[in-house]
């Protein structure tokens, strides 16, 4: 039977094998076509498959006289060459290899495999989701349901045949176009499947089920007509239709924006409620974990909605940057996923407010992948090696990786950038390819020298840019110095200097100055430009729209960073003032100097509110008789950004040592304070708002509306800072009235997360509520478990414990285990980090209990663990015990990585 246990065990204190990119060979064999043949019977998979291999000759193994196939957790059955079965001294069969002796130049290979998809709980290779058979390959998951050269750069025609009992199973699905389809005379069908296109086997995928489907069609821009197929539940099929929307959307975007068409007569999309990820692209059957197709306004909020779409759009531009042109080898990731994540949070930004897309994406970046380029785990966007692949599924190759991309487009401009990208698809159309393919296509087709820009690909770790200022009042002649800088990182002590764009304005006499706006080409240790023109001394904005994914040193006094606020331009610029502001304020509280109760840091807190208070006035206009908000005089989700109160993870991000109750004070406090000052505004906003979208009717998650709900929401939250302002039984009226989930739940989160306590009995109350409406909904189960597990007050951690035993809990799904434990170590930073350590246990226990069984989510969830270093006392030494009894048991491969780099 199938090896059920963790893979690549081994002992915590082992030395890690590592994989170097340069040692990178191409493979000694190539397989030209795969035949696979799956009988699905009611105890086990027998998987049969016929390989063409072939020698490769642009190997420098291609004088190899065995044949090396990876395998995992198979039975193997019987092994035939040419047709000829082969005895057991003709090959060689190890625990992950299966070595067949003295092979010719071309051959057949014909190997008959079982597998246990049922005990498959690792979710990798072909395994059960609420009784539907599932595949996924990325990175090396292929292994597992038969033997193969699983490795990225060996590309095949894949032809799949699958046969079950057609009433459990009348969907059989796979990669390309459907050829042919039969019934058998016992209850059993079959279904043929052809892909034309070769790819690696890390892109296969086979669904069995018995699922709804929603079906439409899309007439590509050369005139083919594609069927578009969405799979899930019966119960499920009402919340396919903005999925589908979506994917429709960004086939439409992907034409227009980058020439790219879809090149089968078939997209499908089937939703999965046990998933390791967000989706996979598989070759024209995209795999989604539900969270990320499923959207209905009562159950959904408009951020699921959001993401919906752009996880869609996402897998659908793989087809091209990452299907039609793959990676050579897995150091080369970024190639597929940076590109990608780019593409995609162009396309969300086209569709909703560009300002918040990038307000999010940077926050995400500072808060999450600074920490990772600051930690142990930190590498560059290609690594030089690694132990586990599964590991480098990181915030770095995706995030960082996107923003590589964007900075060599701003280099380039949209037409160049775009001259580039199809070249690249046009030279390497069916290839497996690097990172390096992708920057020459660029360099050939703009004649950009982009040399030394390539150390954003070889080199860890997040820049710095220190600028100082300089003001000649007399000739007129302002200068700026820019000093660039980049720590240490594991391997690599002393770094080149990096090629940074600097997007740079001014702000002079109350007005953004647009003439001034430029980009500064930072190549060298230290840089001086200097501007003239001024009437005045200029306000300079610095790192416009986040240019590039570094950490900027400059004095801004509180004045400066006002005045940003209220005439900057750019969205994320007049954010990002704003958060300034709150670092100064948090940075004398930290230092002791000025207290954030103090009547100096009460005066600058006052001031901000000022601020926020005229732009509050600004957005209004009348509109039949109604004061109603103008997104178009201002953006009113990218004001609820400004006004946020930021988060634990924000405000730590510059910290060199965190220390947990002085920062939790600040912000209690801060947020305390901010709601006092903007009261009557946020009331005022609250009810125009409100009832501005009760009179546009039913709900729309369109980019107006969801702007709306976003400034109305965050009034809501600060309203209940202060219930006597707020008739309580008007807020449970918007919790139990609510026409969406979004209204819904920012009703919950309102009372969940005040600091008054008179807010807290209701929240139980509506708690209980919530959860006794939505308790059959499976994704909203989510959001309760998050809620209760979000919940800074005392014994968080304990109902936390508690809900793990819950009967709508399940132990092995990695959705409800990042619902509960994820949100209680990365949203509850108060009781995370509580003086006691037990929440770091707690979270030491989970991880030794889910590597047990999925190596790749116990991986992942360590992470808060690893961070123990940038902590105080008695934080510091509570978190590295909890990571070393992790470390002193028997771990999987994925989780002994983490944590032996963690406690280096």
């Amino acid at each position: 039977m199938a090896d059920t246990q963790p893979r690549n065990e081994v002992s915590a204190q082992a030395d890690l094998s590592l994989v170097y990119r340069k040692d990178y060979v191409p493979s000694a064999f190539l397989i030209e076509k795969t035949h696979l043949d799956f009988q699905l019977l009611d105890n086990k998979v027998t998987v049969s498959s016929r390989l063409s291999i072939v020698r490769n000759t642009a190997s420098s193994f291609s004088q190899a006289e065995d044949l090396i196939l990876d395998g995992e957790s198979l039975k193997l059955i019987s092994v035939d060459l040419n047709q000829r079965r082969l005895s057991e001294e003709e090959y060689l069969l190890k625990k992950s290899k299966l070595i067949i002796k003295q092979v010719p130049d071309r051959f057949e290979l014909d190997v008959v495999v079982e597998i246990d998809p049922a005990s498959n709980l690792s979710l990798e290779g072909l395994y059960l989701s609420d009784g539907s058979y599932c595949t996924q390959c990325e990175a090396e998951g292929f292994r597992r349901i038969t033997y193969y050269l699983d490795r990225p750069d060996v590309m095949s025609s894949f032809t799949t045949r699958i046969e079950a009992d057609k009433n459990k199973y009348p969907q059989l699905l796979s990669n390309g176009n459907k050829i042919d389809s039969g019934d058998l005379g016992d209850g059993r069908h079959w279904v043929l499947w052809e892909d034309p296109h070769k790819k690696p086997c890390y892109l296969f995928a086979l669904v069995a089920a018995k699922l709804a489907i929603l079906e439409d069609y899309i007439t590509t821009m050369s005139g083919r007509e594609v069927t578009l197929q969405i799979y899930a539940d019966e119960k499920d099929l009402d919340k396919c239709h903005h999925a589908m929307r979506s994917l429709k959307n960004a086939m439409l975007w992907d034409e227009k924006t980058y020439g790219r068409e879809y090149d089968l007569d078939l997209y499908m999309i089937v939703a999965v409620s046990f998933f390791n990820m967000g989706a996979m692209e598989n070759k024209g059957l995209n795999i989604f974990n539900t969270s990320c197709v499923l959207a209905h306004p009562l159950t959904q909020s408009d951020a699921a909605f959001q993401r919906v779409e752009a996880v869609v759009a996402h897998e659908y531009f793989h087809n091209w940057s990452g299907n039609r042109v793959t990676c050579r080898d897995w150091f080369q990731l970024s190639l597929k996923e940076g590109f990608t994540v780019y593409r995609d949070a162009c396309f969300s930004a086209d569709l909703n407010s560009a300002t918040v897309k990038r307000i999010e994406d940077v926050q995400f970046l500072r808060s999450a992948q600074f920490a990772e380029d600051a930690g142990p785990m930190a590498h560059p966007i290609r690594p030089d090696s690694y132990s586990e692949i599964s590991n480098f599924y990181t915030l770095t190759i995706y995030e960082k990786g996107a923003e590589v991309i964007r900075m060599q487009n701003q280099l380039l401009g949209n037409e160049q950038f775009r001259a580039g990208t199809d070249l690249y698809f046009e030279r390497h159309d069916g290839q497996a390819v690097t990172c390096e393919d992708f920057i020459l296509a660029l360099e050939h087709a703009s004649g950009y020298d982009l040399q030394q820009f390539r150390h954003w690909y070889e080199q860890a770790g997040t820049p710095k840019l220190k600028v100082t200022e300089d003001w000649d009042s007399e000739q007129g002649v302002y200068s700026l110095t820019v000093v660039q800088s980049c720590e240490a990182t594991p391997g690599q002590p002393d770094k080149p200097n990096f090629h940074i764009p600097l997007a740079v304005g001014f702000v002079c006499d109350g007005a953004f100055l647009e003439e001034f706006a430029q980009i500064l080409d930072i190549k060298k240790a230290t840089q001086r430009w200097e501007f003239k023109g001024f009437t005045g001394k200029p306000v300079p904005s610095l790192l416009r729209g986040f240019s590039a994914p570094v950490k900027l040193e400059f004095d801004y006094s509180a004045q400066d960073l006002l005045a940003l606020i209220i005439h900057e331009v750019d969205g994320f610029s007049r954010w990002d003032a704003a958060q300034r502001y709150y670092g100064i304020l948090l940075a004398s509280h930290l230092s002791g100097e000025q207290l954030i109760d103090s009547s100096e840091s009460q005066l600058m807190v006052k001031g901000l509110c000022d601020c926020f208070i005229k732009l509050l006035g600004a957005g209004w206009s009348e509109a039949q008789g109604y004061a109603e908000w103008d997104n178009d005089i201002l953006d009113a989700a990218m004001l609820a950004e400004i006004i946020a109160i930021p988060s634990y993870g924000a405000l730590l991000e510059p910290l060199v040592e965190i220390p947990v109750n002085p920062l939790i004070a600040f912000r209690e406090s801060l947020q305390q304070q901010v709601a006092k000052l903007l009261k009557p505004s946020m009331m005022q906003t609250y009810v125009r708002i409100q009832k501005q979208l009760q009179r546009a009717g039913e709900y729309q998650p369109n980019a107006n509306h969801i702007a709306l709900r976003s400034l109305k929401n965050l009034a809501l939250s600060y309203i209940v800072q202060l219930p006597e302002q707020l008739d309580l039984v008007a807020l449970k009226e918007q919790f139990h009235n609510a026409n969406n989930m979004t209204d819904q739940f920012a009703a919950l989160a309102s009372v969940i997360h005040s600091l008054n306590d008179e807010c807290q009995d209701l929240a139980e109350e509506l708690l209980a509520a919530f959860i006794d409406q939505w308790q059959g909904e499976d994704l909203v189960v989510n959001q309760w478990l998050t809620a209760n597990a979000s919940r800074s007050v005392e014994g968080a951690l304990e109902k936390v414990q508690s809900l793990v035993e819950h009967k709508l809990y399940d132990k092995q799904n990695p959705n409800k285990i990042r619902a509960l434990v994820g949100a209680l170590c990365n949203a509850n930073f108060p009781e995370f980090h509580r003086e006691d350590g037990l929440a770091y246990q707690f979270l030491a226990d989970e991880v030794l209990r889910i590597d047990q069984f999925n190596a790749q989510v116990a991986a992942r969830m360590v992470t808060p663990l690893t961070h123990w270093k940038h902590y105080t006392q008695p934080q510091r030494s509570l978190i590295k015990s909890a990571l070393e009894r992790i470390e002193s048991h028997k771990l999987s491969g994925d989780l002994n990585e983490i944590v032996h780099k963690g406690l280096l």
